[in-house]
């Protein structure tokens, strides 16, 4: 198809579907089929139906770029047994990759498929309230579990707490969309059951087949943390040379390496990670790549059952991590914090981790953060940097402008 402009600008306020980049990526809307899941099963299972429904398919597919044809959007719940994990099969999808765009729809029935654009509504005068897990109880969290690593019973735990964000009147799902996507460019905002994000994290990706990628975030600075300097060179200096934020890192690429490595033929792992720069925070980031086994290659979903949850966003070890999280917390996080993106008809895909996001509910946002503890953090270091994350859907939701 021409150039239909910007791909969010194609979105009707109702479910609106997205994982877009820097302008690229799939838009979609209304709803061909849809699966649901809960267990430790759920990706098993997501996987199997989904290979099911899109064989039955008959597909006719010109473009023949990564996100053409049968696509289904994907967002899974970070536990197990927390219900909400998800594959959304929209009527209608527009992807642009380079300068090629195009529009793949569901034919053959008396759905036609319906785009009812109306203006995106700002969100207006906001309040905020304690989530399930306020800031003091997030603060008790993170030093019972700094007590329980210095006694050995873990490495590291990802701990995140919540915080309601009220409006006047129902959120539109757009502005926010639209906020992240336009702060956060090299992040890939995403859009799922009314999930809304920009995720700066790659847990897992598949193309071609055979090729798998990840991008692993784990260390963080941010320009207003006490006696940090805003450049960000500095920055990423003091993030290299610090040994606390090298280890935190290092324990998130060795979790995720150990889990993709025995379903790869090969696997690169960088030695040092680099530095990413948003405009909240900067982080340590590693990516790593691979060729997956010739002889029974995982699909997308089978990847992230494998993966998922990585150090990154659960610990080390994993079952000792995921544990203590559900301990402390107390509360259910849903889908943040779980895979996130879209999946093809081929099993290709991208799945993110659903970070810097909001569980849109009419008029009310849940909002997340959270950071990796080990045994030498400081809980109001981690509240603060869990404040710096907070800031990201804040800001898109207020609608600030600024640098």
């Amino acid at each position: 198809m021409d150039d239909p402009g910007r791909l969010l600008d194609l979105l009707p306020d109702d479910d609106p579907l997205c994982w877009v980049r820097g302008g690229e990526g799939l838009v979609g809307w209304g709803e061909a089929a849809r699966f649901s899941a809960t267990g430790p099963d759920r990706f098993a299972r997501a996987d199997a139906w989904w290979r099911s429904f899109a064989e039955r398919l008959d597909v006719r597919d010109e473009v023949d770029e990564p996100g053409s044809g049968p696509v289904a959007f994907a967002s899974f719940t970070f536990a197990a047994e927390s219900p909400g994990s998800a594959l959304v099969v929209p009527r209608v999808v527009v992807g642009r990759r380079g300068d090629r765009t195009w529009v793949t729809e569901f034919t053959g029935d008396d759905r036609t498929p319906v785009r009812a654009v109306s203006p995106v509504r700002r969100t207006g005068t906001i309040r905020y309230a304690d989530g399930r897990l306020p800031v003091s109880g997030y603060r008790r969290a993170v030093a019972d579990a700094v007590r329980r690593m210095r006694a050995g019973e873990l490495e590291k735990a990802a701990l995140a707490h919540d915080l309601l964000a009220v409006a006047d009147a129902p959120l539109d799902p757009r502005f926010l969309l639209g906020g992240l996507a336009d702060r956060y460019p090299t992040c890939w905002a995403y859009s799922v059951d009314r999930l809304v994000g920009a995720t700066p994290e790659m847990l897992v990706s598949r193309t071609g087949g055979r090729t798998v990628r990840s991008r692993v975030l784990a260390g963080t600075l941010w320009p207003d943390a006490d006696g940090h300097p805003a450049d960000a060179a500095a920055l990423a200096r003091r993030l290299l040379d610090s040994p606390k934020d090298r280890h935190e890192h290092q324990l998130a690429v060795d979790s995720l390496a150990a889990a993709l490595r025995p379903l790869c033929g090969r696997l690169d792992v960088p030695d040092t990670p680099d530095v990413i720069t948003l405009r909240n925070v900067s982080h340590l980031s590693s990516d790593v790549s691979g060729t997956l086994d010739a002889h029974a290659p995982a699909s997308l979903l089978r990847l992230a059952e494998a993966v998922h949850p990585t150090a990154a966003v659960g610990g080390t070890p994993r079952e000792a991590a995921v544990a203590l999280i559900a301990e402390l917390e107390g509360m259910d996080r849903g889908r943040y914090a779980g895979p996130v993106g879209w999946v093809d008809g081929d099993g290709d895909g991208e799945l993110g981790i659903a970070l810097r996001c909001a569980q849109l509910d009419g008029p009310v946002a849940r909002l997340f953060a959270g950071c990796g503890v080990v045994a030498d953090s400081d809980p109001d270091t981690e509240v603060r940097e869990a404040a710096a994350k907070l800031a990201a859907v804040r800001d898109a939701l207020e609608g600030v402008r600024g640098g």
